[in-house]
């Protein structure tokens, strides 16, 4: 049997990796749904229709099981970690609750207008229902993330004894609640999400791209291949953008890390003694298993930049000093938070290139002609979310032993009365159950684009990416690719 601690850890960390997929590809569609609906009501285009529709099964799909997948992990605070809930639950079940009676809600109410409401509401409330959905989908991750930065820099509280027992006051709510630390998760969260929705979205609209254009599956009146060619555009677009500002923030996100939470950066950078002209390894490799699980710089065989992560730390200064491991009190999992660290990185960096490569294409007129371009997007359609997940192990794992940065340590949250068989019992429970959610997830998105975006009714037409109309199709060219 695990012991308590190690297993409610465990079973959060597989809660947590699983649910987020959700919340990222919700967060993430919801401005293309805006702009899909506002181009729909603006121009009366069937391609911007089928857009919308088409998307929006993606997304209430992922709005219904994050749901289910966000409720359970607010009852593990209650389940696993009822020692840090009674301590921090003034403070910190407040932006739960706000989370859940605001934005949840107003999601929720409005996602029933936009799904089903297209034929029964003016165009104004209807464009109003996306911009709902939108916005609650954005203001859960506010709430969320002003929770979770309060744990990684909290404020505005007060530590005080109740029958022996800690427990945190919340005494300046503006402090607490706009700490330092949140503005840079937020900003950081939501480009990510839209950053890898926009990844999924040109990856799969690359593979019908890559099937019409090369392997000659055709489908009636070419409307299929006029749906996919707007939406891997549309993609791309928001790719440009969006790449080069998740590194450009990246790079000053971690200068804000390295200011309030020294141990974590010194446990991506894996510097035990503090020194200074630390270098950054861009690429690293363990030169055997033991490296592997304790990645010392002098062990690894890597090409790192002199003085990088001093300068990285110091936002210029390549000589600058970076405290030690040795100096802090415990230390993280060093090794996961290091490799998971340039994972990340260096997947930030292929996303760039990817961008600007698929941009080049475009601009050249070459972008459905080029087939590794389409296969390098379809493998990296879900390298965004994959980058998230490594971002919040670096995030959650790199401030451990602590589950309130310098005030509770993780092991003092955990649930006094949790035995050690029924924290392991409920631990491998989650791993099969969440193992079958997101395969039967996986399996009716998959299903989704293997069909595509349903056909116009007989009689309609739809305007192609030159403006010109496309016939309807016949009802034999109909699913020539189902």
């Amino acid at each position: 049997m695990v012991d308590p601690a190690t297993a409610s850890r465990l079973q959060f960390a597989v809660t947590t990796i699983v649910h987020i997929v959700f919340p990222v590809m919700s967060m993430g569609l919801a401005p293309f749904l805006v702009y899909f609906t506002w181009k729909e009501i603006r121009t009366g285009e069937t391609l911007y229709e089928r857009l919308r529709r088409f998307w929006t099964k993606i997304f209430a799909v992922s709005f219904a099981v994050g749901t289910v997948t966000g409720l359970v992990l607010e009852f593990e605070f209650g389940t696993n970690f009822a020692a840090f809930s009674a301590a921090a639950g003034e403070l910190f079940g407040g932006p739960l609750a706000v989370e859940g009676m605001m934005a949840f809600f107003l999601e929720a109410t409005f996602l029933g207008v936009f799904v089903f409401g297209r034929e029964r509401v003016s165009d104004r409330l209807y464009f109003l229902s996306s911009l709902m959905v939108g916005l609650g989908t954005w203001l859960s991750a506010v709430w969320i993330l002003v929770a979770n930065s309060w744990m990684q820099t909290p404020r505005g509280f007060e530590v005080a004894r109740r029958s022996g027992e800690m427990t945190i006051l919340l005494t300046d709510p503006i402090a607490a609640y706009a700490n330092p630390r949140f503005p840079w998760m937020f900003v950081h969260m939501q480009n990510a999400a839209v950053l890898s929705v926009a990844l999924f979205m040109a990856g799969v609209a690359a593979y019908h791209v890559y099937r019409r254009e090369h392997l000659g599956v055709v489908d009636g009146g070419n409307l299929d291949a006029e749906f996919w060619r707007a939406t891997l555009k549309i993609a791309l677009a928001v790719l440009v953008l969006s790449a080069p500002l998740q590194v450009i923030h990246g790079d000053a996100y971690g200068r804000h890390v390295a200011e309030t939470q020294p141990q974590k950066f010194a446990a991506m950078e894996a510097v035990w003694e503090t020194d200074s002209y630390v270098p950054e390894y861009i690429v690293a490799f363990p030169t055997s298993v033991d490296d592997l699980l304790n990645p010392r710089a002098k062990d690894i065989f890597g090409i790192g930049i002199p003085g990088g992560a001093s300068w990285l730390a110091s936002g210029g200064d390549a000589q600058a000093e970076i405290t030690g491991l040795n100096e802090f009190e415990g230390s993280p999992p060093v090794a996961i938070v290091f490799w998971a660290f340039r994972a990340m990185v260096a997947m930030g960096f292929w996303f760039v290139l990817l961008a600007f490569w698929a941009g080049y294409r475009w601009w050249t007129g070459e972008l459905f002609e080029d087939r590794l371009l389409q296969k390098a997007l379809m493998a990296s359609s879900v390298l965004g979310i994959v980058c998230v997940e490594l971002g919040w192990i670096v995030t959650e794992v790199g401030r451990q032993p602590w589950v309130i940065q310098g005030v509770m340590k993780t092991t003092e949250g955990v649930s006094p009365g949790l035995t050690a068989t029924e924290a392991t019992l409920t631990l491998a429970g989650f791993v099969g159950g969440y193992a079958v959610l997101l395969s039967l997830y996986t399996y009716v998105v998959g299903r989704l684009i293997r069909r595509g975006p349903e056909r116009p009714e007989p009689g309609e037409s739809e305007a192609t990416s030159d403006g010109a109309r496309a016939p309807t199709p016949t009802p034999t060219g109909a699913g020539d690719d189902e």
